[in-house]
């Protein structure tokens, strides 16, 4: 019997699954659609708006480093897992200014997407996170940070 297929050179390097000659595949979408941002970038977006939204009536917010972490890190463990405790996960947190780095405030991405369905759900939330976190670094309320906090 004859074998069609020819046997893999042995330097050709690896091999690309090419069934029908039309050579490898592009992006899905082109960068300039949202379709091609990542969840990851989405969040961050939704992000920076709040903290403009919030710029706006709070200048003194430019001097803030905003963060976007994926999960909080366990209190004091480094490799294990002995520091987390049965409290709820945070969906941000605050860390005061210090040795000439600006005061943060930390967003974490994966806890606020899990308790969310839709991408307006996302968009209130973090909003949320976002005031109550920089209401906890200035020392005022939510409500004084955002009048428009909690009516929804």
């Amino acid at each position: 019997m004859d074998n069609p297929v020819p046997p893999p050179s042995a330097g050709s390097g690896p091999r690309r699954r090419d069934r029908h000659g039309r050579g490898m595949r592009g992006p899905v979408a082109p960068p300039q659609v949202p379709l091609s941002a990542s969840r990851a970038e989405v969040f961050a977006d939704l992000v920076q708006d709040s903290v403009e939204r919030l710029e706006r009536r709070w200048p003194q917010l430019a001097e803030i480093d905003f963060l976007v972490l994926e999960v909080p890190q366990p209190e004091g463990a480094q490799d294990d897992l002995t520091g987390f405790s049965d409290d709820a996960v945070p969906l941000g947190g605050t860390i005061s200014a210090g040795d000439g780095r600006p005061a943060r405030v930390v967003i974490y991405r994966r806890p606020v997407e899990i308790r969310t369905k839709s991408r307006d759900e996302r968009a209130v939330l973090v909003h949320e996170v976002v005031v109550e976190q920089v209401a906890e670094l200035l020392g005022l309320t939510p409500e004084t940070v955002d009048p428009g906090y909690g009516e929804d």
